[in-house]
């Protein structure tokens, strides 16, 4: 059974760095992403990576500030993010596709069908 497990989430003040894990198992994936949902929000799109090209995507507020990456065995993703801000506040799910997702449906929430149970991220101002 496929399985999505997030790490590395936690409180850190405004400026810091923090790396979030993503480790999927029980299947490959083609494209595999971040999203993140503060309280009283959607969940909105923040990153992702296809498996084959290697291919990243962010979406405009962490651009420049977050990392997406993946391992040697690609089985594992991860979200570096730097220059926190407090807006960056959420629950953050990894979040994979079967199959290699185009362009304009990688910030899709509807096109991943396995998600992570989530991990805090808190931005003290």
């Amino acid at each position: 059974q496929a399985q999505l497990v997030e790490s590395g989430g936690g409180l850190v003040p405004a400026g810091g760095s923090l790396t979030l894990s993503c480790a999927a198992s029980g299947r490959t994936f083609g494209t595999m992403a971040w999203f993140r949902q503060a309280p009283g929000k959607e969940r909105e799109f923040v990153a992702a990576l296809r498996r084959q090209g290697g291919s990243t995507f962010y979406e405009d507020p962490v651009k420049g500030r977050f990392t997406i990456s993946t391992d040697n065995t690609k089985n594992t993703i991860f979200l570096q993010m730097d220059s926190l801000k407090p807006e960056d506040t959420a629950v953050y799910h990894c979040a994979a596709a079967s199959g290699r997702l185009i362009n304009t449906n990688v910030g899709n929430k509807s096109a991943y069908g396995y998600w992570g149970q989530g991990t805090q991220v808190t931005v003290s101002s």
